[in-house]
């Protein structure tokens, strides 16, 4: 089967929701050839994804449906939503074969199905926890034991294998399972009140309703958002239940599972257009843009609960930021993109793919971070843990996430109206795209972003319709030798070109029309609110979209903490092809200004107007995302002003 065969293989169907500005572009429409997200994808597909399947298997995940199935006698191995691992990298995989036929992946993939078809009660229940000799255990414990959450990614999985293959044999044990859920749940006399601990499975069943046009998912998505807060569950703010979604102010609690909230809430909201739901959304977005999101795009400072902090809470070195809640940010962003079409949303998913979620795999495909600090030392945490990539975790929610994620980017450079291309994000490829009034339009990328802010796109097809460009909101406005630009065949298109905003180009194309939009990248200096007090009088250097960091393999005897960087200093960008992959690195001359000796015996001191001893540094900054590639070392992203 070659792409353009692929069924409707869509990740947020969003083509026939009442109340969405924007319809989806398939994964298999856009085939990228750049050489940043291109390489990444081909390793997510041939070794990340096969990597993670023999995981699954020697880690007992797949066994525990064997015997659930009667075919293996054995206890039930690891912690209780292993389930949901399984079916992560299910959906990773059915999106890798979206975009590219692999017969030993299909395999695997058909192989597992079966497993899992054979796990299945008769009434429809699923979970191999509860299976076996936990069977009358069932819905027993709502908040802490993950039976809705797992089944959430059965869902997910299921929508995303029929949508890139055309079988129907995971979405029929899909539906089996959500039916018998929505008999269970709901508010009827009749009915188990309850909500899930872990929000997920709102998500899942808005799109298990858009996949197969049963309304009574929808319904049921909406009973558990509409009971939550209500204290069926305890009432804690870590699973969600503190307060109902439509009057909470902030995020608060565990961060994976506010984001998750949210993005569910928002694909209701795309069916439903209920404006207090609308209203909830969007005061919770922007708290969150504003007080709670770290520069990465990544949410949730805390350890304790890997929870969301007070307002300006953004500590570094004792960042939580996981991993899974940067996908969850950039999971809420697309969402809110695709209702309302703003480009803010656009600049926090490409801020936190490139800065919360990349960082989460190494470049080899193999290991993972699951916390994800903007400072550390390089010396062991207490109990001798020192922050490097795992190849896989006891809770390994984080690398099939990833994994996910990622192998559905292509399905995220654009979204149609009904006579309009939006292009959100840039990467070179070709894509095969259909408006909503039906027409096809084919258009080429040609660029080296992230690298490098020239981008051309070629129009394929002749016809009258918009194209609308994005430019981003890290563009600079001054000097005027720095703003953006764009031009149709060379001539400056009229109207004002500002960070921030799509610019609409509307005309009748011809075969060959080219928009070239001139994306400046200096290397800029960025600051924080004066309230997050950790980085009062600190910069991070960030270029483009990606957010760089020092790393002390760059250099060594430095301690990063003593390094000092002037505000005059003029920093470049160079390209390194044989560094970390190929990237784009910063240099500039900095200072080390070592603590005085005064201070070896002392953690406090009257303050003194002593001047600060410096020596000249060369620095080297690369981008956050590639760092703990080469050596365990410190690293640091906000560094002194002086």
């Amino acid at each position: 089967m070659n792409n353009r065969s692929k069924p409707n293989a869509v990740v947020v169907d969003t083509a026939h929701s009442d109340h969405a500005t924007l319809q989806p572009v398939p994964v298999s429409s856009v085939r990228l050839h750049d050489d940043f997200w291109a390489p990444r994808l081909e390793t997510i597909r041939t070794t990340t994804i096969p990597t993670q399947y023999e995981l699954l298997e020697s880690t007992g995940r797949l066994d525990n449906f064997r015997r659930a199935a009667g075919n293996l006698k054995q206890p039930f191995q690891g912690l209780v939503f292993n389930d949901s691992d399984v079916y992560k990298w299910l959906e990773a995989a059915a999106w890798a074969l979206a975009a590219a036929d692999d017969p030993a992946l299909s395999q695997a993939v058909d192989t597992t199905i079966e497993l899992i078809a054979a796990a299945q009660h008769a009434d429809g229940y699923l979970n191999t926890y509860f299976s076996l000799d936990r069977a009358s255990e069932r819905w027993s414990n709502l908040r802490d034991l993950h039976e809705l959450y797992c089944a959430g990614h059965l869902f997910q999985a299921a929508v995303a294998h029929v949508r890139a293959t055309g079988h129907r044999t995971l979405l029929d044990v899909a539906t089996r399972f959500a039916d018998l859920i929505c008999d269970t749940f709901g508010p009827g006399d009749d009915q188990q009140h309850g909500v899930p601990g872990h929000p997920e499975i709102e998500m899942a069943l808005v799109e298990l309703a858009r996949a197969t046009g049963e309304q009574r998912y929808l319904k049921q998505a909406a009973y558990f958002l509409d009971a939550r807060g209500r204290g069926l569950i305890g009432g804690s703010a870590y699973h969600q239940d503190h307060a109902p979604l439509r009057e909470q102010d902030r995020l608060v609690g565990h961060a994976v599972r506010a984001a998750y909230l949210c993005a569910g809430a928002t694909d209701l909201y795309a069916e439903t257009g209920e404006p207090e739901l609308g209203r909830a959304l969007d005061r919770l977005w922007r708290r969150m843009l504003n007080r709670q999101m770290y520069i990465t795009g990544g949410l949730g400072p805390r350890h304790q609960g890997e929870a969301m902090g007070a307002d300006f809470e953004l500590p570094n070195a004792r960042a939580y930021a996981e991993t899974c809640a940067g996908i969850a940010n950039a999971m809420w962003a697309w969402r809110m993109l695709q209702i309302e079409g703003a480009p803010t949303h656009a600049d926090v998913m490409e801020r936190a793919l490139y800065n919360a979620v990349l960082p989460g795999i190494s470049l080899d495909g193999t290991a993972y971070f699951y916390v994800n600090p903007l400072a550390t030392d390089g010396a062991p945490e207490p109990g001798g843990k020192i922050y490097q990539r795992q190849p896989w975790f006891p809770c390994a929610c984080c690398p099939p996430n990833v994994a996910r994620t990622l192998a559905t980017l292509p399905g995220f450079l654009y979204s149609v109206s009904s006579d309009t291309v939006w292009i959100h994000h840039y990467a070179a490829s070709q894509a095969d795209l259909r408006l909503g009034d039906g027409r096809s339009i084919q258009l080429l990328q040609r660029t080296r972003y992230p690298w490098d802010g020239q981008i051309t796109v070629e129009v394929l097809t002749p016809g009258t319709f918009a194209l609308n460009v994005r430019i981003p909101g890290w563009c600079a406005t001054e000097p005027e030798q720095l703003r953006p630009t764009v031009n149709v065949n060379s001539i400056p298109c009229p109207g004002e070109v500002a960070p921030g905003q799509y610019v609409e180009l509307r005309r009748t194309w011809a075969v060959g029309d080219s928009v070239c939009l001139h994306l400046p990248m200096p290397v800029q200096r960025v600051s924080t609110h004066p309230y997050a007090l950790e980085n009062s009088g600190r910069v991070a250097l960030m270029r483009g979209p990606l957010l760089y960091c020092l790393e002390q393999v760059d250099h060594p005897g430095v301690d990063l903490r003593d390094v000092i960087l002037p505000d005059s200093v003029p920093l470049s960008a160079t390209y390194r092809p044989h560094s970390l992959n190929g990237i784009e690195v910063i240099e500039g001359s900095a200072a080390v200004a070592p603590v005085e000796m005064g201070w070896q015996e002392s953690l406090y001191r009257t303050a003194t107007s002593t001047p600060t001893v410096r020596r000249a540094l060369d620095i080297v900054a690369i981008p956050y995302f590639a760092w703990a590639n080469r050596e365990v070392g410190a690293m640091q992203v906000w560094l002194r002003r002086g």
